[in-house]
């Protein structure tokens, strides 16, 4: 009887159990949280990794060639000399590009804004369809190398030029992606909301808009790499700060690093915003990658 009794109370006692024992079943949850968070990552590291070879042998090649004899440094500087630069000018170069990022924002904004507009326009009125689609194709027709230099000689060498041609530039392919995807939506479902006695404004905000919005991030992916490069041609036209306004001050001072770390301050500035995108997307309409590619979760 004393000796159940013994065994017993070693069973419950915490005390008596073994230390290791204890830490590794409280480890366990934690230790397992981390694991399935390396397993998500992987797929994102596998997704990256080609790219970040395909980019490590470019300036492989690229430090290697600007080394060697007869290359000079003044037309093709090398890698290291390029991030030289990149150190030495960190500070300049970052408030050059929050007046670039600044102005690309209000002009996205605003193109953002008059893009969902005009588009839930057209969807209510065949009429203003008619009247203003073949508007937006006209505009594209003309080039924004010819519109900048006429805005900058309007509005000036301020913000406001710069602006203006980010929200023209932006404005086209986010109103036809929305149009084109208010337009797909499907015959039959609209009829069964009809059914129910929807009308078209229940149907537009329920039906409608909800599935169009992918579409509508599409053209938003693609306005946002055109916004950057506007706002950089029009500050290389006329500007006192900016990315752009940088670049044209080493050009005029012969500083080809200076150039090339202007243009990659732009291209990791472009890869971000396009990123950023990329998130508040799947953020917004979690539910579109759950439906459409359940295989990537």
């Amino acid at each position: 009887m004393i000796q159940l009794k013994r065994e017993q109370r070693d069973k419950t006692s915490p005390s008596l159990q073994d230390p290791k024992q204890n830490s590794g079943s409280a480890a366990h949850p934690q230790s397992r949280k981390w694991y399935e968070w390396l397993l998500r990552q992987r797929r994102w590291f596998l997704i990256l990794l080609p790219a970040l070879i395909c980019f490590s042998l470019l300036l492989a090649v690229w430090q290697w060639y600007a080394t060697q004899p007869g290359v000079d440094t003044q037309l093709l500087p090398s890698p290291l000399l390029v991030w030289t630069v990149l150190v030495e000018d960190r500070d300049l170069l970052w408030s050059h590009m929050l007046v670039t990022l600044y102005e690309t924002a209000a002009g996205f904004a605003i193109a953002l804004v008059a893009g969902i507009f005009f588009a839930t326009l057209m969807d209510f009125s065949s009429w203003l369809r008619r009247g203003i689609y073949p508007l937006l194709v006209m505009s594209q027709t003309i080039p924004f190398v010819a519109i900048a230099p006429l805005l900058v000689l309007w509005f000036g060498f301020g913000m406001s030029s710069k602006v203006i041609l980010i929200r023209l530039v932006c404005f086209f392919p986010i109103t036809v992606s929305l149009t084109d995807g208010l337009r797909a939506t499907d015959p039959e479902a609209i009829k069964l909301y009809r059914t129910f006695g929807a009308g078209p404004v229940r149907i537009f905000w329920s039906l409608r808009l909800p599935g169009a919005v992918p579409t509508l991030f599409s053209g938003i992916r693609i306005a946002v790499s055109y916004s950057i490069l506007s706002a950089i041609f029009s500050e290389y036209i006329g500007a006192t700060e900016g990315l752009g306004f940088y670049m044209q001050l080493n050009e005029r001072a012969f500083s080809t690093a200076g150039v090339i770390a202007a243009v990659a301050v732009i291209s990791l500035l472009t890869a971000g915003l396009f990123g950023l995108t990329n998130l508040i997307e799947r953020l917004a309409i979690p539910w579109y990658y759950i439906s459409s590619k359940p295989d990537d979760r």
